[in-house]
């Protein structure tokens, strides 16, 4: 009998998360039809020069691709825009398991996920781009090479730059999670700053050209966003500590 109610058990979750990944997978198809609406405006936008304002000549090297870098934004687009609802799916399929307190504690990571989500990727576009195009520019120029840029390249350039940036500015928020959950703590952290530090430094020279300067410019945003985390453990913890003990005392 036991048996039986957890296989049902197990099949009511398995459609549960069947059902949210349809809505999810859904609102994922509808805004990215819209997205294809918005597509033009944002591609001549992109073209654009971040430092001298001046448009970007770009040249398609294949029958496909215009059409590749068309889908690549609509969905850029549509995976930025459904991030929210997403997110929120999951706390949903999650969340009977969690105790009202947590459940409304991770509730609020949501609209945190999606502005450090969007921080990060003005920060890839507006900072790091043209630190990597000036670079690049300048390394082309003094080769003497005659700088013709593809389209497909030109976005593969762009979001490898974009993209990691703006996942790594969700490590607050990462870092506060696995707090709430005790996984992580401030004590546990500083004694990883090191080794942080080091992975954070290799981080930064991956994802910028190679120079000191603009490695180091990357670097000083990505540290105090480590030094941040540190900062929001430290008070989350306190509070844990302090629910603990008054739990205690409660319970004496």
């Amino acid at each position: 009998m036991a048996h039986d109610q957890e296989q049902l058990s197990i099949v009511d979750h398995l459609s549960e998360l069947r059902r949210r990944l349809f809505f999810t997978l859904l609102v994922f198809t509808v805004v990215l039809v819209a997205a294809f609406f918005v597509v033009d405006p944002i591609y001549h936008y992109l073209t654009i020069n971040v430092l001298s304002g001046v448009q970007i000549s770009l040249n398609a090297f294949s029958f496909w691709d215009g059409v590749g870098v068309y889908m690549k934004i609509a969905m850029m687009v549509a995976l930025g825009i459904t991030l929210p609802f997403t997110l929120f799916q999951i706390w949903a399929f999650v969340s009977p398991g969690l105790k009202p307190k947590e459940r409304k504690a991770t509730l609020k990571y949501i609209p945190f996920v999606f502005i450090c989500f969007l921080v990060g990727v003005a920060f890839g576009y507006f900072v790091v781009f043209p630190l990597a195009m000036t670079f690049t520019g300048s390394l082309n120029k003094g080769l003497g090479l005659i700088e013709t840029y593809g389209m497909a390249d030109y976005f593969k350039f762009l979001t490898n730059i974009v993209l990691p940036i703006s996942l790594l500015f969700e490590l607050p928020v990462v870092i506060l999670f696995l707090t709430h959950l005790r996984i992580l703590n401030p004590l546990r952290l500083r004694k990883m700053r090191r080794v942080a530090y080091f992975a954070l430094v290799v981080v930064s020279v991956m994802i910028t050209p190679a120079d000191f300067f603009s490695a180091f410019l990357v670097l000083i945003p990505l540290i105090l966003l480590y030094e941040f985390s540190v900062f929001l453990s430290t008070r989350v913890h306190r509070r844990q500590l302090a629910a603990d003990e008054e739990r205690k005392e409660k319970y004496k």
